[in-house]
């Protein structure tokens, strides 16, 4: 069944004037894992629980891009819901999802934009699983620039508190370019919630999917030695 991610991408595709033509529009891809079909790596499509939830608020055009990483939060975190941001018009499902009692929304944002008394830093897992609640993240799926957009620009999200994360290490996304080096991904930040939500085993699929979507995604572009090609078949760490 497609997944949230992959359902926005064809309501995306439909409302489109023009096709949209990514970098490397010629290289054939599969359309499930969106990498090169000779390096396809849906035999090893994750298959786990998670107690948290995401929300992608994604900007235009992302789901459209074979880089996008909110596309592989959706392969491994069960409930993950998928919207395309507007700053004019607001999807009722939003609204819906925000105002669901079994969620406890946490927008995940730096904290130097917002009040103190917004930021929170940790979720309160024990507090949470007494009030019969689940953690759910919402994480503004675009550029930095976009993704501050979003959060200036809707007022739904104005009253949640705000998930400040301090990564120990730099992103190690390198499939598109960032001018900051301590900018994370999209799957980057979700896995860093879900180890704060002690969803650990959710946590480390995402990390390691996202590890095999940059390796597979980058040997379509650029040939690999004969070694590293049977190492990707093989499913093997390189």
């Amino acid at each position: 069944m497609p997944h949230a991610v992959s359902r926005l991408r064809e309501q995306r595709l439909a409302r489109s004037k023009r096709p949209f033509i990514a970098r490397g529009a010629l290289l054939v891809r599969c359309q499930r894992c969106r990498v090169s079909l000779e390096y396809c790596m849906c035999a090893w499509q994750p298959d786990v629980d998670a107690q948290s939830a995401v929300c992608l608020l994604m900007y235009d055009a992302e789901p459209l891009k074979p880089t996008n990483t909110g596309w592989l939060i959706a392969d491994v975190v069960p409930d993950t819901f998928a919207f395309t941001w507007s700053r004019t018009e607001v999807d009722p499902a939003i609204l819906a999802l925000l105002a669901d009692p079994q969620w406890q929304p946490y927008v995940v944002f730096p904290e130097e934009y917002v009040p103190a008394e917004r930021v929170v830093h940790s979720v309160p897992n024990a507090e949470l699983r007494a009030a019969g609640k689940r953690p759910l993240f919402v994480v503004l799926d675009g550029t930095w620039t976009e993704a501050r957009k979003m959060f200036r620009k809707s007022a739904y999200l104005a009253e949640l508190p705000v998930l400040s994360l301090h990564p120990d290490d730099i992103s190690h996304y390198r499939l598109r370019r960032s001018t900051r080096e301590e900018h994370l991904c999209t799957a980057e930040v979700t896995a860093l919630c879900l180890h704060l939500a002690d969803d650990t085993v959710a946590a480390q699929a995402l990390e390691q999917w996202f590890a095999r979507f940059s390796r597979h995604y980058l040997a379509g572009r650029k040939p690999p030695s004969v070694t590293e090609k049977i190492a990707l078949r093989n499913g093997t760490a390189l």
